[in-house]
């Protein structure tokens, strides 16, 4: 194995494979979760080659080790005798039961980052093709009328689309449950029966004259249902998912063996989606919108001040690993808005990091930290900036806090022109193409964003040739 010195290093340092309840990964990092971590030991594991920083951060022991982290858990989990769909080493009672020690809050970024980090990849590669698409017709290459068009747009769009179906999967899997009941639970919520019952008339309407009005279009035993359209949806999914991995387990321990292969699916499913189309989609949907809606209030106050805030914070809040839950909020803004004005203010981070770290690559005589700098500009432009952060500016604080000024004032730019993410995807030059408007194409947002993200770039070499130039990394020659 091409890593098998690192792996058993790590895995070693972590306290041993015995010590690891359960591991996956995310775009740089190692996630673990471990039985005791105070059996881990960090400066072992920050000396490995390779490993370029350890957090604790969200109830998770993380080892980063960058853009080739996909290939290293492969091995990982060949190493400890794992399936990559299966990557943990103890059930769930146990690991519910060692849960019930950590903080809440870690817990809750745990579970979010456990639903999401599975489908990111698709779902920042779907967001590129659809950011292509409206660069495509904006320029007039490519008219939307055309079968290329329709077939690419359906290639980019069909993730989104479905993706109650694959968050079904993943929300089950962590939740304890049995992922394919998970993925029923997001079909039926995605059923196309759906859309044609919310074309027709309604039999009546509910809370009429209210911010609670709600058509209906069908009852279930004579209860009135408030049907709402799921498709691209995130959080009803996740909710009903939930209640089923309880119910599983109840009906698991109560069924005769003979019929838990039927019985338990039939049961789980019919009583957990009712439960779901009934009280919790309509519910959740509801508190959804009022999210939405609350964090664009909050913008038309300050747009700026706002900008500024996310811009600054954002790679502060990635160290920590608390990011996952503005994920959340921006795949929801998404859905229930058609675009998101809050996580696009980071756009700029990306070229805050690399302008730092460009500056000390030229200054610093240090080839160890010389030989990191080159690879992490690159990656942070094409917007992963784990290597720049954890392989350079971590190492040297100044750098990191000149950065993440510079990129705050990317925010405020990017706040004050009104810029929008209208797909989800990623950082760096790609991100520019998640602010095209796909309907009215280039607009003076668009130029903002780069704007903003060329302001950040040349500020934060500015800041760091001048405040920053005395705290480059050792000037002697290693």
């Amino acid at each position: 194995m091409k890593y098998e010195k690192m792996i058993q290093e790590v895995i070693a340092g972590v306290g041993g494979a015995e010590n690891i309840t359960s591991v996956y990964h995310c775009v740089t990092r190692l996630r673990f979760h471990l039985k005791d971590e105070g059996k881990a030991n960090d400066d072992a594991i920050k000396n490995i080659e390779g490993v370029l920083s350890v957090i604790k951060a969200g109830g998770q022991y993380q080892v980063v080790v960058g853009q080739k982290v996909g290939e290293v858990y492969k091995e990982l989990i060949s190493f400890l005798g794992l399936e990559e769909q299966d990557s943990n080493l103890i059930d769930a009672s146990e690991m519910k039961a060692g849960m019930k020690e950590k903080k809440v809050k870690s817990s809750l970024f745990d579970l979010i980052s456990g639903i999401f980090t599975p489908i990111l990849g698709i779902m920042v590669g779907s967001g590129v093709i659809k950011g292509v698409l409206a660069l495509l017709t904006a320029t007039g290459i490519l008219a939307s009328t055309s079968g290329t068009y329709q077939i690419l747009y359906m290639i980019g769009d069909g993730f989104f689309t479905f993706m109650p179906i694959l968050l079904g999967y993943t929300a089950m899997k962590k939740f304890g449950g049995t992922p394919f009941i998970g993925l029923a639970i997001g079909c039926a919520l995605v059923y196309p029966s759906i859309t044609t019952i919310l074309a027709g008339e309604p039999l009546y309407t509910l809370f009429s004259g209210t911010i609670l009005e709600s058509p209906v279009y069908i009852t279930f035993l004579g209860i009135p249902v408030i049907l709402k359209s799921y498709t691209s949806t995130v959080f009803p999914v996740v909710v009903i998912c939930y209640l089923a991995s309880k119910l599983e387990k109840f009906f698991n321990k109560r069924i005769n063996d003979m019929f838990k292969m039927f019985a338990v699916p039939a049961l789980t499913l019919t009583f957990s989606l009712v439960a779901g189309f009934l009280v919790i989609g309509p519910f959740v949907s509801i508190v959804s919108d009022l999210l939405g809606a609350a964090i664009s209030a909050l913008y038309s106050v300050s747009a700026v001040a706002c900008g500024f805030l996310y811009g600054s914070l954002i790679q502060l809040c990635v160290v920590f690993g608390v990011h996952w839950g503005f994920v959340a909020i921006s795949i929801n803004n998404l859905s229930t808005m058609g675009y998101d004005p809050v996580t696009i203010a980071g756009l700029s981070s990306a070229f805050g990091q690399a302008g730092v770290v460009l500056v000390i690559l030229l200054k610093t005589r240090n080839q160890k930290i010389k030989s990191v700098c080159a690879p992490a500009i690159l990656s942070a432009m094409l917007g992963i900036t784990e290597p720049a952060i954890y392989g350079v500016t971590l190492q040297n604080k100044m750098s990191f806090i000149l950065a993440s000024i510079a990129s705050g004032l990317g925010g405020a730019i990017i706040g004050m022109g009104g810029v929008k993410q209208y797909f989800y995807g990623t950082n760096g030059i790609f991100g520019w193409l998640q602010v095209i408007n796909p309907n009215t194409g280039f607009d003076s947002s668009v130029a903002a964003s780069i704007i903003a993200c060329v302001v950040s770039f040349v500020v934060s070499i500015l800041l760091m040739a001048t405040i920053g130039k005395n705290s480059i990394p050792d000037l002697k020659k290693v």
